[in-house]
This record gives structure tokens, sequence and C-alpha cells, in this order.
């Protein structure tokens, strides 16, 4: 008798937002970016193509209505995701810990990288134009594939070492902290605009 069965699962979460209205929460992200002069310049200073409230505004719900709707939408879908991936909370919860805004123009990009100190990632879609980049993930083990060979050209999803998701405005994608992704650079004539945030076990 001969079994094979996939391990270690790598799960991603892929959903409508719903109950937000995506034009408002666009044009705030857009005013918010112009507003921003401590976040332009972080981003002139290190080289980030675009705009992002990362390292600048820290409390978007709290300036913000529409912000502080948008993060009891995430609450619900992160709740959904977590009851999913099975993690046993305990008398913990999964609390937001950080959500910034991202704006990439014409030819920016977003490297490879992971968020080390959180639990659950994830984006929701404010501007998608036609062209633009997807979000691209890895699979985890590819630094550990170092005699594989290539795999056939129409390989199964969940043997891919990349795979590439394009969502629309108003999607949201939520993943486990330790998975890295990325944004190729974004083709479009238009800005590509999220919001992406963080959840912490506390």
């Amino acid at each position: 008798m001969t079994t094979i069965k996939s391990l270690f699962a790598t799960r991603l979460y892929h959903a409508q937002l719903g109950k937000i209205d995506t034009a408002e929460l666009e044009a705030s992200c857009i005013a918010i970016a112009e507003d921003d002069e401590a976040g332009q310049n972080w981003c002139e200073e290190h080289g980030y193509p675009g705009y992002t409230s990362y390292a600048s505004l820290t409390d978007l719900p709290w300036r913000f209505p529409i912000f502080k709707d948008l993060v009891g939408v995430i609450d619900q879908h992160v709740a959904a995701f977590a009851k999913d991936v099975q993690f046993d909370l305990g008398d913990k919860q999964l609390v937001l810990e950080d959500i910034w805004i991202n704006i990439l123009p014409e030819g920016g990009i977003h490297t490879g990288h992971i968020h080390p100190h959180s639990v659950i990632s994830g984006t929701t879609y404010v501007a998608m134009p036609q062209e633009t980049s997807a979000i691209k993930f890895e699979d985890p083990r590819l630094p550990f594939m170092m005699a594989a060979p290539a795999r056939v050209k129409d390989v199964r999803e969940e043997l891919r070492q990349f795979v590439y998701v394009v969502p629309e405005v108003g999607d949201i994608l939520l993943w486990e902290s330790w998975l890295r992704h990325e944004v190729p650079m974004n083709m479009a004539e238009d800005e590509r605009i999220s919001v992406s945030f963080n959840y912490a076990w506390s």
C-alpha cells in the first residue's frame, strides 16, 4: 500500500473585506500620505519608493474613523483565520499590533520580508490598477532545497516554490507572519494602494 499526503500546510486566507467603503478608504489614504511629512521624510531617507506610514503614524484607528471601522472588520477575519489554523490561544487573544498604509507608484517594489514579532499578518487592497503587481509568497522550505531539480511547468500550486496572488479592491489576505512575501515592481502607471497590519498574541 502506498500513501502520499501533504505535511506542514501553509494556509492563506483570501476573502472580501466587506462593510468598508473602499472609495472613502482610498481618499483617506491619499490625504494622509499628502499630510504626513514625517512619513514622507522617512521614505525619502530610506529610499522607499512611494509612501508608507509604517514608521510615522502608529495610531491610524484613533485618528481616522474609517480606520477604526476597518480594524473592527479585520478583527473578524483574523478570528476566522485563527480558528482555521487551530491556534490554541488559551487565556490570551490576538490583538492588532500595528496597521499602516502602503502607496506604491509605477516602478515601486517591496522586497521580500517576514514579520518576525507577530503571529498573523495581512493586507487589504484599496486601489489595484490594471497590470499592477501581485503579491508573491515564497515556500518557507526554499533555502533547504539545495540539490532539488526544478518542478515541472504545470506543477500543482501546493508544490510551487513561489505563488503569486492577484487580489482585487476590497479583498483581504491573511497569513502566518513567518511566511516570506514581497510585492514585485508595480508596472502600472497608477498607484497601488493597500493597508497592511500585524496581530500579536497577548
